[in-house]
């Protein structure tokens, strides 16, 4: 890992940090169960999926309060493409902790169980 990718690591980890710092109790303690995952890039698997390759995050796993029927689900994670994140921020580091911080939220609230629709009503955009 070079530096640049090193320091975009060490801002999302801070970002995050500082947003799981702002939410409630309740849900602090909800995300706390949520492993995240900092990649560059999706991986070929996720592309070839037919996955966007300039994705900036995304949900895996079993949603909280999910049925647990069947064997040992996927402990649940947040990726979040720290490289793909700096392009959509044209690197500039003020849009890009923004947008670590929105992406972070939008998939918490898919671990949370929320659609697209419910994320956007309870401002997790």
């Amino acid at each position: 890992m070079d530096a640049t990718s090193k320091w975009l690591v060490k801002v999302a980890q801070e970002e995050v940090v500082e947003t799981l710092a702002g939410l409630t109790d309740d849900l602090r303690e909800h995300a706390a169960r949520v492993t995240v995952v900092y990649d560059p890039w999706p991986s070929e698997a996720l592309i070839d999926e037919g996955w966007d390759e300039d994705l900036l995050g995304m949900f895996c796993g079993e949603t909280l309060g999910a049925p647990t029927d069947g064997p040992p689900p996927m402990p649940p994670q947040i990726l979040l493409f720290y490289e793909n994140l700096w392009d959509f921020a044209e690197g500039d580091e003020a849009t890009f902790r923004k947008e670590i911080r929105v992406t972070y939220l939008h998939e918490l609230g898919h671990f949370l169980g929320l659609d697209e629709d419910e994320i956007d009503e309870r401002g997790l955009l």
